[in-house]
């Protein structure tokens, strides 16, 4: 390349980084917004408690309600941000503090919602729908935790485990990091949907998988280092221990009866991570190449584009991008055309996956287009092959 064709490129370049802007910079203070907007509600059901009882439930109408309604209101954005600038918005400090400031507002709304819980004069509905809330809350927190525990820095690491502390599900960023982005679309995968497999068959399949895969890829990291299981080095056992003083200090300053409020929020929060890798993934399958499995590509997530969920969810909804490039920040991910692309955002089809035939009829034809019909490059549920096969032979290529 010559001389000229040097400068005119580097005045192409410097030019694109001057023109484009971020349309959604603003727009990603909502996300570290959404504890503050869910301690605003629940300081005000504290005021009124009789008058605003339906705050005590906050967290599924915000989630199940208001975001899935949005969605639709303000639909896609498929805008991109030019590679040559890409460099530059890693770099930009802004992300990083809306990222990190989501976790104080986190650990505040988590002993509000424990000293609501524990009052004596709260009635049990209204115990519950907070328990919801704040599990929903830190359900949401760990694609926070996803943001930064894809980092490779020690406090990245820390704060990661400081977002999973409030669910106990410490273990993910071990696992999610180097089991399922190594297995992602395969059968060998615990947080890969297999179809035909219903949500609620692959709850506790994802959870203990994933657990027990967690703990295999911890002991051989450390044997790697002539440790044991029981190390301090072992990541596994801080998080875990975050999570223990975390509770330990919630027990000590509201005392047993905060409990249930633990256990409540803790499952909804962790089943909301997973309902969200049942959809991900869902029936796809990377095909085998002389016995192993071909490279993760665009084609092995589910994907969407609509604006508010992906707001909240740290553009979690660009899956695609995301496999390819673990590390690149949540502003810097990409829409990818031709990759799988869900019928709405994940607020939406959360509600979907809970039930089972709803989720079917909708999912089942999309996978079958995806793969135009070719029944054997589908990820299937073993027991349920035949089953399927029968179901939709009219429509299975030959």
């Amino acid at each position: 390349m010559n001389i000229n064709a040097e400068t005119n490129l580097f005045q192409s370049n410097s030019e694109s980084q001057k023109q484009w802007v971020d349309k959604k910079r603003y727009l990603w203070i909502l996300s570290p917004a959404l504890p503050m907007i869910g301690v605003g509600a629940m300081m005000i059901y504290r005021i009124a408690p009789k008058k605003m009882r339906g705050l005590a439930w906050i967290g599924p109408i915000a989630v199940h309600v208001i975001i899935p309604l949005l969605d639709r209101i303000i639909g896609d954005d498929k805008s991109n941000p030019p590679e040559q600038v890409i460099a530059q918005l890693e770099k930009d400090p802004y992300y990083t503090i809306l990222v990190r400031s989501f976790i104080p507002m986190q650990y505040l709304a988590m002993f509000v919602g424990a000293y609501l819980y524990t009052r004596k004069n709260t009635p049990f509905a209204d115990k519950m729908g907070i328990a919801i809330s704040v599990g929903m809350l830190n359900g949401i927190a760990i694609t926070n935790a996803h943001e930064t525990g894809h980092k490779s820095d020690k406090l990245n690491q820390m704060l990661s485990h400081l977002v999973l502390a409030p669910t106990a599900y410490g273990h993910f960023r071990v696992e999610h990091n180097y089991g399922h982005h190594k297995n992602v679309a395969t059968p060998e995968d615990p947080a890969s949907a297999q179809m035909g497999e219903s949500f609620w068959r692959f709850l506790p399949r994802s959870v203990l998988g994933s657990l027990k895969s967690a703990i295999i890829i911890e002991k051989k990291r450390l044997a790697r280092q002539n440790k044991g299981f029981w190390s301090i080095k072992n990541e596994l056992l801080q998080g875990w221990a975050i999570t223990t003083g975390l509770y330990g200090v919630m027990i000590a300053v509201f005392g047993r009866k905060v409990v249930p409020f633990l256990a409540i929020q803790a499952v909804y929060g962790f089943a909301l991570l997973e309902v969200v890798n049942y959809i991900e993934h869902y029936g796809l399958l990377r095909q085998k190449e002389n016995g192993k499995y071909e490279r993760t590509a665009p084609e092995h997530s589910w994907n969407s584009n609509k604006v508010m969920s992906n707001v909240f969810l740290y553009q979690l909804q660009r899956h695609s991008d995301h496999h390819a490039h673990p590390t690149r920040s949540f502003h810097t991910l990409r829409h990818f055309d031709g990759t799988p692309q869900l019928p709405s955002g994940y607020a939406e089809m959360i509600m979907a996956a809970y039930i089972p035939p709803l989720w079917f009829k909708i999912m089942d034809k999309k996978l079958l287009d995806h793969y135009e019909g070719d029944w054997d490059k589908i990820n299937i549920l073993p027991t349920q092959h035949n089953v399927l096969l029968k179901k939709y032979k009219e429509i299975i290529s030959k």
